[in-house]
């Protein structure tokens, strides 16, 4: 297996992911106390976080605004403003039961670490993993994975409006149902590839 080129990738069919129907955003306390009893019974779930982008000079990051995780079928956003959702992911990423997979998590640990007092464990780096496995110089995105392993194209989110009962001010959901797309294809085809190899080379 090695590494597709641009035009290799351009050709393949697109990847369908996640509807909006299948990601719960945690805005009140119930949502939390609902995601806590439905994430805790995983044991792999697909992680990452995002941050507002640093436009001026000397300007620091304040921090995730946004910890997601997902299952094989359904993904949770959790908007750090909320002191609830931040204490509810913080249960579920602190859990050594609960495997948290994704790509390029040295800078997620680092900032949830610096900024939430959330130290995850158990977690796997894909982009870390692949690279070894395929013998590749360079670490494997997510977008690069996606070719490699599912044969398909990640392309960009269908226009979607955010529907949230407190005014979070989603503006950018279709960004976040991409990056639900990806994260639900860690926990299936991914997942279960890398170990089937690993295997392999373990036997």
């Amino acid at each position: 297996m090695e590494r597709p080129t641009k035009e290799q990738v351009s050709r393949l069919p697109l990847y369908v992911g996640l509807s909006l129907a299948d990601i719960d955003i945690i805005e009140t306390e119930l949502d939390a106390v609902n995601a806590l009893k439905e994430l805790e019974t995983e044991i792999c779930l697909g992680f990452d976080t995002e941050s507002k982008p640093i436009f001026r000079k000397g300007q620091t990051s304040p921090g995730p605004t946004l910890i997601q995780l997902a299952t094989a079928t359904k993904a949770f956003l959790f908007p750090t403003k909320f002191p609830f959702a931040i204490s509810t992911a913080k249960a579920i990423l602190c859990n050594p039961n609960i495997q948290k997979v994704g790509f390029g998590l040295k800078g997620d640990k680092k900032e949830l670490r610096n900024k939430l007092s959330i130290d995850i464990v158990n977690t796997q780096d894909l982009s870390v993993e692949l690279k070894n496995l395929v013998g590749d110089k360079d670490l494997i995105g997510a977008r690069v994975a996606v070719a490699m392993v599912l044969k398909s194209r990640l392309g960009k989110g269908r226009g979607l409006r955010g529907q949230t009962g407190h005014n979070t001010h989603f503006s950018n959901i279709k960004y976040y149902m991409q990056r639900m797309m990806l994260i639900q294809l860690f926990v299936l085809k991914i997942i279960v590839w890398l170990r089937i190899i690993l295997l392999t080379v373990d036997g």
